[in-house]
């Protein structure tokens, strides 16, 4: 089993020898604490805790994926309604009280709020290399943080402090927070080490967002410079000096002990027992797969990757034949599944014939065994109802392409630019572009056969300008659906926010 080292507040007894006269605090004074880089990493923490939920009820997945063109959670006879919950999502018809979009706020603001407290405790800088660059990590994983609110909701409160932060924050602007949140990540990773956690803020991971933050500068500013492509890049270049290697295989950054991958460079540590929340593998399988897989707990049968996204692959393509269950099903000892409820064998067609199937218009097979199902993020022999695979955030893999595109977006040489991608399609095992094949729009369409199911989509078809285009059953947006609202429970306690 996968060791999960959880990460808390340090708690300190005393010692043996006891000194009466000893001065005693009540919080940890930031001339004693943190004194190296483990005590750092302990007193970080809180300020990781709310990306458990990232996955599952957090909101973050399910609002980066289901409003994309790649994934879809079809109304399934009786099963995966919810209130339609999953459809508006697909439609683009959510509103303030849409759930995912709820959730997601709280977790974001759970983490500055966490990153805020620890920052007065330590104070904003120190002389001391340890203290500093643990100060360092603290701002930057606020700086995430603020990066995911603006990027999901656009104009939300900046709020810097803990204990003298305003009561009823307004809005700060979108770009107004870019540009402090963009100068936080280029002074602090300065002042990290060499530390080279997957789960936790390294130069990797600081320098992958600062690429992020480039990349969608235009999106969040609301202003094109070629400046914008010209950081990114160094951003990236910065990512591909440090020790990272793309993986031997499409399969390996997403094993169940992927912990050391090459190619992982800032994840969320995912543990079956000790630290769940990864049960996407529930909510795509087959009822009856964990005969497939001999899991120890039933799939609910429900998102699979929408059939015209399906279709980009090749068929000699290794993600389309690795990440994907389709065809006939088996048992784990190879004997044909059969579907008690369709009274026939089970056999997933890639093909999704409606975004709600029910029994007057469908039949069990459609409802039950239409839409490929994802296994990209291997499903161990035994699996539980939560995976002990690591979760990435940002890979190797992505920062290659996002090095290709900003070469193409400063018009720059595309056979320079192609040099990103094609490692990564010979990994894949299908044919290598030409600098002539290299465009924004196949670029985008490579990202989303690379990077599917890891949470990026929706960012990159913004960026690429097709978000609010039509797509199979959803229709082209009569308003911009960019940014999601600000949910009503928060608006309640807060009148500010309410325009």
């Amino acid at each position: 089993m996968k060791k999960i080292y959880s990460l808390i507040f340090a708690v300190f007894a005393l010692s043996s020898c006891v000194d009466l006269e000893e001065e005693l605090y009540d919080r940890l004074p930031k001339d004693k604490y943190p004194e190296n880089e483990t005590q750092g990493a302990l007193i970080t923490g809180p300020i990781y805790e709310p990306m458990r939920d990232f996955l599952d009820w957090g909101g973050w997945w399910f609002c980066q994926e289901i409003p994309s063109d790649e994934i879809v959670f079809p109304t399934r006879h009786t099963d995966w309604d919810d209130g339609g919950k999953w459809r508006v999502l697909h439609q683009h018809t959510w509103t303030n009280t849409t759930e995912a979009i709820n959730s997601m706020w709280s977790r974001y603001y759970g983490g500055i709020g966490e990153a805020n407290q620890l920052l007065e405790q330590l104070g904003e800088s120190s002389d001391d290399p340890a203290a500093a660059a643990t100060i360092a990590k603290v701002k930057i994983m606020r700086a995430y943080y603020y990066y995911l609110l603006i990027d999901n909701y656009g104009d939300v409160p900046f709020v810097t402090s803990f204990s003298d932060a305003e009561e009823l924050p307004g809005k700060t602007p979108r770009a107004e927070i870019w540009t402090a949140i963009v100068e936080d990540v280029e002074t602090n990773a300065l002042l990290l080490g060499s530390g080279a956690s997957k789960n936790a803020v390294t130069k990797g991971m600081a320098y992958s967002l600062l690429a992020k933050l480039y990349l969608n500068a235009a999106v969040y500013t609301g202003t094109s410079n070629n400046d914008y492509w010209v950081k990114a890049e160094a951003a990236t270049d910065s990512v591909l000096a440090l020790n990272y290697t793309l993986a031997p295989d499409v399969l390996s950054p997403f094993v169940t002990e992927n912990q050391d991958s090459p190619e992982n460079i800032f994840t969320i540590p995912y543990d079956e027992d000790t630290y769940q929340g990864f049960n996407l593998h529930m909510r795509t399988l087959h009822y009856n797969h964990n005969l497939t897989f001999n899991m120890t707990a039933g799939p609910w049968n429900g998102c699979a990757i929408m059939y015209n996204h399906y279709d980009t692959y090749d068929d000699n393509d290794l993600r389309k034949q690795e990440w994907f269950l389709v065809g006939p099903q088996y048992t784990a000892d190879g004997q044909p599944i059969t579907d008690a409820t369709a009274d026939t064998f089970l056999i997933i067609d890639p093909e999704i014939p409606a975004l709600v199937m029910d029994l007057v218009n469908y039949d069990y097979m459609d409802i039950r065994m239409s839409g490929a199902r994802v296994k990209k993020f291997e499903i161990k022999k035994g699996a539980k109802a939560n995976l002990s695979n690591d979760f990435p955030i940002f890979r190797l893999a992505d920062v290659y392409l996002m090095k290709a595109e900003t070469i193409l977006r400063q018009n720059k040489s595309a056979t320079a630019a192609v040099e990103y991608v094609n490692p990564i399609r010979e990994r894949a095992g299908v044919d290598e572009w030409s600098a002539g094949d290299l465009t924004l729009k196949s670029l985008l369409a490579e990202r989303g056969r690379e990077m599917f199911f890891e949470g990026h989509r929706r960012q990159d078809l913004i960026r690429f300008g097709e978000f609010n285009k039509a797509w199979w059953e959803k229709e082209a947006s009569t308003t911009d659906r960019n940014t999601f609202p600000i949910p009503q429970w928060v608006i309640d306690s807060n009148p500010n926010l309410a325009n």
